[in-house]
């Protein structure tokens, strides 16, 4: 989150639009699965299969807009991870798989589950997670999801999962 707004909740970005059943396999594509030990040079491929030009485009604090079951696929830790790293602000999807939601929170990326259906590709986007609004500021509408609870909260500002448990010397609730 971006340092100036991080404490606040407030988030505001670009959104970048993709559809149904965005994968792993699209975030890190498979093909580059030698770069794992080498995350910044995967976070420039980022999304690449889903659209080539991503990583050069996403600026910090853009927004992925997905439509249902956003990160199926296998358990990669890492495609969250270079989604951030990319500078991926937060990710909105209608669902998401359990493992890609817990593994986004876990490094610290905002996953909201809310209706993309009026988010277009380009649109100015400013997020609340403690209300649960986002303000498209491109047409000038006002969406609901359910906000993050305090704890998830805490563990984004902090971060992230490890960094909010060293920070606290466990889970600061």
């Amino acid at each position: 989150m971006s340092e100036t707004k991080k404490n606040s909740g407030i988030l505001t970005g670009r959104s970048f639009k993709f559809g149904d059943d965005i994968s792993t396999d699209l975030i890190a594509p498979g093909r580059l699965f030698h770069l794992r030990s080498n995350l910044p040079e995967l976070a420039k491929h980022v999304l690449e299969d889903a659209d080539p030009e991503f990583a050069g485009k996403v600026k910090p604090g853009d927004f992925v807009v997905g439509g249902r079951n956003f990160g199926l696929g296998s358990s990669r830790e890492h495609a969250p991870l270079i989604m951030k790293m990319a500078g991926v602000g937060a990710v909105l999807a209608k669902s998401f798989a359990r493992i890609f939601f817990r593994n986004s929170i876990n490094v610290g990326l905002p996953v909201l589950i809310c209706d993309t259906d009026k988010i277009d590709e380009g649109d100015i986007l400013e997020i609340d997670l403690k209300k649960g609004t986002i303000d498209n500021k491109t047409k000038n509408l006002v969406l609901q999801f359910s906000p993050l609870p305090e704890v998830m909260i805490k563990i984004l500002n902090d971060g992230g999962l490890v960094n909010h448990i060293t920070k606290n010397k466990g889970f600061n609730l």
